[in-house]
């Protein structure tokens, strides 16, 4: 009889596991839905619960704070968007090829997370988990991109590096994509200018 009972309790304890992870789950697609729609600022625990189907306790007893909640969430995120990685691309030998690829792939990247990008930034610097969270993971990536394309470039040494990092630096930011597309380029066009841009202050 002992052995049988043993047996009931593991079973009940992975089927309460499996619940919370299903009950967690549900929880951080409904902040990720909320962030991409309203955006961080404007989401609250009592949306989150009605979204997921929980109380707002259950949402408190599974993220204790909002910076566990924007955690939970960012993670879950990028694990079905993947960040663009600097280090594809500094595979690339020729700067240029380099500097083509990179805005290619990346603007690309803007068009298809567009809703969530536009609405996590804009609200990082009011809603201070989230600006701690962007600060060490998207941040990071951004300065990671500019040192990749700066690799080699002519004029990225010198009194001109200053310049010519800031050009990569405007070039990949998402803002500098938004208004290019919004003036009515396409993402390849918006690429192809900013690339010039680039190469300009490069070459000057």
């Amino acid at each position: 009889m002992g052995s049988i009972q043993t047996t009931k309790r593991r079973y009940r304890k992975k089927d309460r596991a499996r619940q919370e992870a299903a009950t967690r789950l549900r929880i951080t697609e409904a902040v990720m839905e909320l962030h991409r729609t309203v955006g961080p600022a404007h989401t609250t625990v009592k949306e989150v619960a009605e979204r997921a189907g929980v109380s707002r306790m259950t949402v408190y007893n599974h993220f204790p704070t909002e910076g566990e909640l924007i955690e939970a969430c960012s993670t879950h995120w990028a694990s079905l968007n993947p960040l663009p990685d600097p280090e594809r691309w500094a595979a690339i030998a020729d700067p240029e090829a380099r500097l083509d690829a990179a805005l290619s792939e990346l603007y690309a990247w803007y068009r298809d997370t567009e809703d969530m990008m536009g609405k996590v930034l804009r609200d990082a610097p009011v809603v201070a988990p989230l600006g701690e969270l962007m600060d060490e993971r998207w941040f990071a990536v951004v300065a990671a991109m500019v040192d990749v394309l700066a690799a080699g470039r002519v004029g990225a040494r010198g009194k001109a590096a200053t310049e010519v990092r800031a050009a990569l630096r405007l070039a990949v930011d998402f803002t500098t994509w938004k208004t290019l597309t919004e003036a009515g380029l396409d993402d390849a066009a918006a690429a192809r200018l900013a690339a010039r841009q680039v190469r300009a202050v490069s070459e000057a």
